[in-house]
């Protein structure tokens, strides 16, 4: 087993019951942030777009092929780091589609900050102009959870660019607050489910997976 691998054990259900308390409170914030919480041109520099590109998959996709490509060629170990990147990623971003067709909250600036929902009868199964949760966020916030449990040492850069991913989509008018706190329960919970599935197929150490120092 490697490094990775041997991190703290997690607590899903103690997550899970945190995140359902902080998807009810972070509603209280939504006419606060809709209100305050908003930037005119957020994207309109290179930081900001920086922070938005933390929610596109294929980012997150080319760094699993540099993984793949650096790992040592012996076997099919050389798969499992770039693999279970995809894996994390591609798992939160389903999960978020999946829950968009579901809660089916639009946009708050379609709305001017109210809330509405769309008919099940009304584009059944488009997510285009769903809000809840944010597709960005939660590939954001997907890839943070993965990279977190790979590289454990370097969690707080991951965790800083998916928050900052999340709270430029606040900014942009694009999502509430509480669409973005539900993109960060979602994907951790998802996460944990995928490492857990992972960590057992994981090459021994020493084998042929370069581990991380």
């Amino acid at each position: 087993m490697t490094d990775a691998t041997a991190t703290a054990t997690s607590h899903p259900l103690r997550v899970l019951l945190f995140g359902i308390a902080a998807i009810g409170l972070s509603h209280l914030l939504d006419p606060f942030g809709w209100r305050y919480f908003h930037f005119d041109g957020v994207y309109s520099d290179d930081f900001g777009r920086m922070l938005r590109v933390m929610g596109y998959v294929p980012v997150w996709l080319a760094l699993a092929i540099a993984f793949v490509l650096h790992d040592r060629p012996l076997g099919r170990g050389r798969w499992w780091r770039g693999a279970t990147i995809v894996a994390g990623v591609a798992a939160a971003g389903i999960a978020g589609e999946l829950l968009k067709l579901l809660l089916r909250r639009e946009r708050p600036r379609a709305h001017e900050g109210e809330y509405v929902f769309r008919s099940f009868t009304e584009r059944p199964l488009s997510s285009g102009g769903l809000a809840w949760p944010s597709s960005h966020a939660i590939v954001a916030f997907g890839a943070a959870a993965i990279l977190s449990r790979l590289f454990p040492r370097a969690r707080i850069v991951f965790w800083a660019l998916a928050w900052g991913c999340a709270l430029s989509r606040v900014a942009d008018g694009a999502h509430f607050v509480s669409d973005v706190v539900t993109s960060a329960v979602v994907a951790w919970l998802v996460v944990d489910r995928v490492w857990h599935f992972a960590t057992k197929r994981a090459p021994a150490r020493g084998t042929d997976v370069a581990t991380p120092a």
